[in-house]
């Protein structure tokens, strides 16, 4: 049997050396993704293991400048109990309200889910429409990666062995009316990850126009992506049904989907033009709710 070796750090600097001094060692913070890829046969846990939740100030969720700062170590619960984040960036919310279970939730941290870099990762989209930003630390250095430059594949990512992910960073939205939601295509209501998933931002001036327009798809390719011919479509445009619809469309020419044993890859192309309206329509319909 595996001898394997568990450290708890307790303040930052520990964590870090800890991940210099061996680059075979994995991070743990809530542990939902890495113990049921054990438990799945996917992936033996490591050797060595790295055990965060001792870390102070991870866990916190702080204004940075006009956007917002979060700790690797925040929940998906306190994500969609956060006042801030369902006013402003409410297609995060959406989404880590259907992260697994309430168990799951208010263990699993955005730190973990991020890194765990899955196709059909709820948090993936909605970062991508809010051009959000990976704060990396090592010993002797801190980085700043975008999302979309972070996440390169299924389980892959641009963290290097001796580095910590310590906050995912939220820019400030547009000026403007802005609303935004995150949906999925589901076969359950708990427990589940998304057939197809779509998060969308629309920005409104006071004529309806739409001043900026994102729109980022889930399981449809081997990370989540934009949809930049979708957006195309809507930016400088007066929003009503036609024109979501006509964007909708549109988005399939971004899925690259697989057949897979949860659907087929003409399946989910046909229902990413679904969910894409779907999530267009209650971003509209917020962004008409909302205040500048």
């Amino acid at each position: 049997m595996t001898e394997r070796a568990f450290a708890t750090p307790t303040t930052l600097e520990d964590a870090l050396a800890a991940l210099e001094g061996d680059p075979h060692a994995a991070v743990v913070a809530g542990g939902t993704d890495l113990v049921v890829a054990d438990r799945s046969g996917k992936r033996a846990l490591p050797e060595r293991i790295v055990a965060i939740h001792r870390v102070p100030g991870l866990d916190s969720m702080e204004e940075d400048g006009d956007g917002l700062r979060l700790g690797a170590l925040v929940t998906h619960a306190r994500i969609d109990g956060s006042p801030e984040i369902q006013a402003r960036y409410r297609a995060l919310a959406d989404a880590a309200a259907l992260v697994g279970s309430p168990a799951t939730r208010h263990a699993g941290t955005i730190g973990g889910n991020v890194v765990n870099a899955s196709p059909a990762i709820e948090t993936g989209s909605p970062l991508l429409v809010f051009e959000a930003e990976i704060e990396l630390q090592r010993v002797g250095g801190r980085r700043t990666v975008r999302y979309s430059d972070f996440v390169r594949g299924p389980g892959l990512t641009d963290c290097r062995p001796d580095e910590l992910l310590t906050a995912v960073r939220l820019p400030g939205l547009p000026s403007g009316r802005s609303g935004s939601a995150y949906l999925r295509l589901e076969y359950r209501q708990a427990m589940e990850i998304a057939i197809v998933g779509a998060a969308a931002l629309l920005v409104l001036d006071s004529t309806g126009r739409c001043t900026d327009a994102r729109l980022a798809l889930t399981a449809v390719a081997p990370t989540c992506i934009r949809a930049p011919e979708a957006e195309a479509r809507l930016r400088g445009r007066i929003i009503d049904e036609a024109a979501l619809a006509d964007a909708a469309e549109a988005s399939a020419s971004a899925a690259k989907p697989i057949d897979d044993v949860r659907a087929s890859a003409d399946y989910r192309r046909a229902m990413t033009v679904v969910i894409a309206r779907r999530a267009l329509e209650t971003a509209w319909r917020r962004a008409l709710e909302s205040t500048a």
